[in-house]
């Protein structure tokens, strides 16, 4: 059996009412907070955008899909490319590795299940069919894909798309493992729009959706796909890993490790691979008390810190570039504390841009991923450091902190507390309720009220 059919037979076989309990619960989690996050990004630039150019490509359509937070309607590959630039707005979305599946997988199934009037009991095992198959990908190959200039989201997220897309249309194992083999095909992304601080990757993740729609459907009409698709010498892996892919040890963890519960949760507005830095630094300032910073050394993973755009020090003109810097996060928070969008958006800062030049950072491969440790050296000649070890399980979130946290943001952007209930009774009712009560809570958004 090749890997496509072993996944094939998984996710056609895979029921939430028989997964454990916790599998179950965190998927009900990754909802919430991506619901939730979307609401936060209401203001962010992106959305716009990307609602504009759909429509312009799709048009409007009133029996389709909601551009959440603007109303009108257009078709499901549209709204993939509008709400994903919406969700993704912050850069505050749920991490499977450094690969964000929440962004791409959610937009994509709220989608299809308004436009094409799909069971709603459908959302919750599509949604973990495809952080089960993303998720897997990610963690093998993501630390050689990274390195090469691929980004993991779109990468890994167009498989993961395409598998929650066959599980939302209900294809069969044959049809599933076309749509998983299309996929592969139709695969991108690279990372140039990190070190650049430009835009393109707020829509990479809507374009993933996109292609694994597209591959889901191409399936569904009868599309042949490659049997080694993954494991071929011309494969997936192999072009993009540039390495061999273990089947066989693929396979054998699907239904036993779950991907899910590795998914992480972001308190800040900054890449997956600034959440231990600033809070770090949000650490050394305690015990800075004030104190007057004269140099801070960084030492981090070479994995992360050799991440595109890491090691950016300016000048910035985007979030797009403060939020990927290391040096710019730290700095912003030993200044003020912790980061917000409109400090993360400031890039006049004095003492900000004052004090980055005076961050070096350091790859140590003796520092694990997710951790860091900051050394700093008041101008007095006084020595702090703060050795930051963190995993991904610090930041997997239960329900109830997933509801802090996205209330928080919506306190801070002004998003009425009702949205956030509604989503939280949404999420509860699941498999009951409908797929309006999210409609309803993006329509509660203040730009969507005030043009009402």
């Amino acid at each position: 059996m090749t890997l496509s059919q072993s996944m094939a037979r998984f996710l056609v076989g895979l029921d939430i009412a028989k997964v454990p309990p916790a599998v179950a619960e965190k998927t009900r989690v990754c909802l919430l907070n991506g619901l939730g996050i979307g609401l936060g990004c209401f203001d962010t630039p992106y959305a716009p955008v990307a609602r504009e150019a759909a429509i312009a490509m799709e048009g409007e359509t009133a029996s389709g899909a909601t551009l959440l937070g603007d109303g009108r309607k257009s078709t499901v590959a549209g709204a993939c490319l509008a709400n994903a630039a919406l969700f993704h707005g912050r850069a505050q979305e749920d991490a499977c590795g450094a690969a964000h599946f929440g962004t791409i997988l959610l937009p994509l199934a709220i989608a299809l299940i308004e436009a094409r009037r799909l069971p709603l009991d459908r959302l919750l095992p599509a949604l973990l069919a495809g952080y089960e198959a993303g998720g897997h990908f990610e963690k093998f190959y993501a630390g050689k894909t990274t390195p090469g200039g691929f980004r993991a989201s779109p990468v890994y997220g167009t498989v993961a798309a395409a598998a929650t897309a066959a599980k939302l249309l209900a294809l069969d194992e044959k049809a599933t493992a076309a749509a998983l083999g299309n996929a592969t095909s139709f695969a991108f992304g690279i990372l140039q729009s990190f070190a650049d601080g430009t835009d393109e990757w707020r829509y990479q993740v809507g374009m993933a959706g996109q292609m694994g729609l597209a591959a889901a459907e191409l399936a569904r009409a009868g599309s042949i796909s490659a049997p080694h698709a993954f494991e071929g010498k011309s494969g997936y892996i192999k072009s993009f890993a540039k390495t061999e892919c273990d089947a066989d040890g693929l396979a054998a963890l699907l239904g036993k490790e779950w991907a899910v519960l590795r998914v992480a949760f972001k308190p800040y507005p900054v890449c997956a691979f600034n959440q231990t830095p600033v809070t770090a630094a949000l650490a050394l300032r305690d015990k800075l008390k004030g104190k007057a910073i004269g140099a801070v050394r960084v030492r981090m993973n070479p994995y992360e810190c050799g991440y595109a755009g890491m090691d950016a020090v300016g000048p910035f003109n985007s979030v797009s570039g403060t939020l990927m810097s290391i040096p710019f996060c730290i700095a912003l928070t030993l200044v003020h504390g912790v980061p917000d969008m409109g400090r993360m958006t400031t890039y006049d800062d004095r003492a900000v841009n004052d004090l980055i030049p005076r961050i070096k950072l350091v790859a140590d491969e003796t520092v694990p991923t997710l951790s860091c440790v900051i050394e700093a050296t008041s101008q007095d000649g006084a020595k702090l450091v703060q050795d930051q070890k963190m995993t991904a399980q610090d930041y997997a979130y239960d329900r109830g902190t997933v509801s802090a946290l996205i209330r928080r943001i919506g306190r801070e952007q002004g998003v009425a507390m009702e949205a956030y209930d509604r989503l939280e009774a949404f999420v509860d009712r699941l498999p009951g309720g409908d797929i309006g009560d999210v409609v309803g809570a993006f329509s509660l958004l203040p730009r969507l009220k005030a043009a009402a």
